[in-house]
């Protein structure tokens, strides 16, 4: 079932009525829940619609989605849309204050919540949100340059920003990984990633959606289920992040995993060591391609191609159609290939900018429409694109720069070690010194001595750690990355507590 384009300038807002006219009885949307065909989800939409207009939804308000991975967040999206609205999804882990913060911030007219959720907002139970009849009128008509999704960030550097994409962001960004990914009708997504991120809602919902595709959501992840899920679900991909594909390869029932329905698998959000990419392609036979981007640039900036043009594990691959990268210095000038820089994105995908925040936008997005995105890295012959580190994880010890990520790799190079994180403590002569904390994988034994001789082998000594701790588990954010902030709090309290 391909999917023709319309000439809407917000294709998204019908595409619901597109699927259920080419093929109302194809599958669309399953959860754990039950499975949902293209009649039956354009269904749910309309009423979803009713509830929503009802409630006061209109063009230019928000509804904001507080609920987990199931079906009814993305039936939730396109009844938005379809109304001219803006969705703005939150972290159901959230507490209460944290919640009621981005429901205000973004100005949300209505809260659809799941049971027991409280908010200080006109909401709207997941039980009755297609309960009521369907919503007739054809859907409205939504320009390109239209709010279509406020993505919040993780707030580690401050209180969290609303990053405003439009229409046509989410246009381009999914017509950009069909084409990277081959993404088609024949395709099946698993999605595992939480629904409060533009990952999970751009490449495993918003493309094979629109590919004519359909995808099946995984509430919460389980290494355990993952594979008896995969086994009698048959995706033809997922996309997941690397604390994720740790816990696959280290799991014990890892050799019985059935992954031949996949002809691909895509890692995203944090950077891969390679080691680790290889070890996921030996371990279960599929082609794993890893992408880099952030939500101001509406999820992926770079992948490594699938089209015979090499693969480099290690480097997060080469700028997506119709997007421009470079590495740049502090001046904002190219810096020659293989020298680090700042990586700067340019394209149609780049963010409208942070709700509510000009002066925060205006030092992310300059004039000439370049994203800073904060993060080192370096471009070889090719333009592939690996990333260094982020410019503020980066260790000033005595005046040398340390990147953390040449640091972890190195670490990364023990086969035993699961985890690694690298940060810099706060020291009265030097400025910082290079801190190390370590997960080893179930079964396996380690030692501090064995990873420092490591480290003396692989890394000048101004790099090498003045402290290694083995723990059981790092801390990690709601999506899955290795949480550095959470980490150096700990690492602060704990010297606060030897004092």
């Amino acid at each position: 079932m391909a999917m023709a384009q319309d000439a809407s300038a917000a294709p998204f807002v019908g595409l619901p009525d597109r699927r259920e006219a080419a093929d109302p009885g194809g599958a669309c949307v399953a959860d754990g829940r039950g499975d949902a065909t293209n009649a039956e989800f354009a269904d749910r939409v309309r009423r979803a619609a009713g509830a929503l207009r009802d409630a006061g939804v209109g063009p230019d308000t928000v509804v904001a989605i507080a609920l987990p991975n199931r079906s009814e967040l993305v039936v939730t999206m396109f009844a938005a849309w379809r109304l001219g609205a803006a969705v703005t999804p939150i972290n159901p882990a959230l507490t209460k204050v944290e919640r009621q913060y981005q429901v205000d911030d973004a100005g949300s007219v209505v809260v659809v919540v799941d049971e027991g959720v409280e908010v200080d907002a006109p909401t709207i139970a997941v039980a009755d949100l297609c309960a009521g009849p369907p919503l007739e009128d054809p859907p409205a008509d939504v320009a390109a340059d239209a709010l279509a999704l406020l993505i919040y960030t993780s707030g580690t550097t401050g209180k969290p920003k609303g990053v405003m994409l439009d229409h046509r962001n989410l246009t381009v960004m999914s017509a950009m990984i069909r084409e990277a990914l081959a993404i088609g009708p024949e395709d099946h997504c698993l999605l595992i990633l939480p629904l409060f991120h533009a990952n999970a809602l751009l490449v495993s919902t918003l493309a094979p959606l629109e590919a004519g595709g359909r995808m099946t959501i995984v509430e919460r992840f389980s290494a355990t289920a993952f594979f008896d899920i995969v086994q009698r679900v048959r995706p033809t991909y997922f996309s997941a992040v690397p604390a994720i594909y740790t816990m696959l390869t280290s799991h014990p029932e890892a050799d019985r995993a059935d992954f031949s329905s996949l002809r691909l698998v895509v890692c995203g959000a944090a950077p891969m060591p390679a080691e680790e990419i290889h070890r996921v392609e030996e371990r279960f036979g599929v082609v794993l391609v890893e992408g880099y981007g952030l939500s101001e640039s509406t999820v992926a900036a770079t992948i490594n191609p699938i089209d015979g043009r090499p693969r480099k594990p290690g480097t997060v691959g080469i700028a997506l159609p119709g997007q421009e990268v470079l590495v740049v210095d502090d001046d904002g000038e190219p810096v020659p290939t293989g020298e680090r820089g700042e990586v700067v994105i340019r394209g149609e995908n780049v963010m409208r900018g942070y709700l509510n925040r000009p002066e925060e936008t205006a030092k992310t997005v300059d004039a000439d429409g370049w994203l800073h995105t904060g993060d080192v890295g370096i471009l070889d012959d090719d333009g592939y694109l690996r990333i260094v580190d982020r410019t503020k994880d980066m260790i000033i010890r005595g005046g040398e720069n340390i990147y953390p990520k040449e640091i972890e790799n190195a670490i990364y190079g023990d086969e035993r070690v699961l985890e690694a994180a690298v940060i810099g403590r706060p020291h009265d002569v030097l400025g910082e010194v290079v801190i190390a904390y370590v997960s080893v994988r179930p079964g396996h034994e380690l030692t501090v001595e064995e990873l420092a001789a490591r480290c003396e082998e692989h890394l000048a000594k101004y790099k090498r750690p003045t402290e290694i701790h083995l723990i059981d588990e790092l801390p990690k954010n709601p999506v899955g990355k290795l949480d550095k902030p959470t980490l150096r709090a700990r690492d602060a309290e704990a010297q606060r507590a030897t004092a």
